[in-house]
């Protein structure tokens, strides 16, 4: 099939460990996007998306700048490598529940694969393979009519 590599979003957009909810609720609206990798001296930590923000912020009395992001985010955060092929990829995610695995090449960040880019994949792949058998049976047909 192909390579986490092949797929992955390298320009993986990062969070210092000691920020608060309000950095994370700006950066996301700046950006965006849904969730962020928590890093710390340049290795992630941890990972905080929208709902974790949403869930964890709202069920306090105290305002977003108050609340830490290490309140916030969840350290358990899946990962592969470059290398792990697409399918182990998507076997790990529906295996663990997880809508987004980060992608780490010895311990670093070298990026993150979500849902979104799995479908996207997988769509030009069923579309690339449906217009392959089209042509193969347009072919047959051309060989049995001469």
């Amino acid at each position: 099939m192909g390579l986490v590599r092949d797929i992955m979003v390298r320009d993986v957009i990062t969070i210092e460990h000691d920020k608060t909810a309000k950095d994370v609720a700006l950066l996301f609206a700046e950006k965006g996007i849904s969730s962020l990798v928590v890093v710390k001296d340049n290795k992630p930590i941890g990972l905080v998306t929208e709902r974790d923000l949403a869930r964890k912020v709202s069920t306090t009395d105290r305002k977003s700048i108050e609340v830490p992001l290490s309140e916030i985010m969840s350290p358990n955060f899946r990962w592969v490598e470059p290398m792990t092929p697409i399918e182990d990829a998507v076997q790990k995610m529906l295996n663990k529940n997880v809508r987004r695995l980060l992608v780490l090449d010895n311990n670093n960040l070298a990026g993150i694969i979500t849902e979104t880019d799995l479908a996207k994949y997988l769509r030009s792949k069923l579309l690339i393979d449906g217009a392959l058998d089209d042509v193969t049976a347009l072919n047959r047909k051309v060989i049995k009519s001469s």
